[in-house]
């Protein structure tokens, strides 16, 4: 399975409302429910209204189209950076899913993934 690295500082915000997001970013996941607004996003696109924030995050995507049907992937891909006490934000789309880590633990996530038969691009 391949692993494609995103090349820029993300974060992740707690916003009040979508008003002030780039909403023509080439990067962002808005997340909201019946107790918050969260955002993903570009750290050099966070809003300059947010309520919270947390910087210094990293990712990458499992390339390709992910069928519903399979199972087990990010489960998979998270025991083994707990296994290596390295924490994940993980979000998910139509396509595929997304794993941040913080930027400190960028780089060995990333070895660990690759020694246990990922291909990292």
């Amino acid at each position: 399975m391949e692993l494609k690295k995103i090349d820029y500082k993300l974060s992740v915000c707690k916003v009040p409302d979508v008003s002030d997001i780039d909403l023509a970013a080439d990067f962002y996941f808005i997340g909201k429910t019946d107790e918050e607004l969260s955002l993903v996003c570009r750290t050099d696109s966070v809003p300059q209204r947010t309520i919270e924030r947390d910087d210094g995050w990293r990712g990458f995507r499992i390339q390709g189209v992910l069928d519903f049907s399979l199972i087990g992937i990010l489960s998979k891909l998270s025991g083994i950076l707990a296994e290596h006490k390295i924490g994940i934000f993980a979000v998910s789309t139509y396509n595929t899913d997304y794993i941040l880590v913080k930027e400190e633990n960028f780089e060995r996530a990333l070895s660990v993934l690759a020694s246990e038969g990922y291909t990292v691009v």
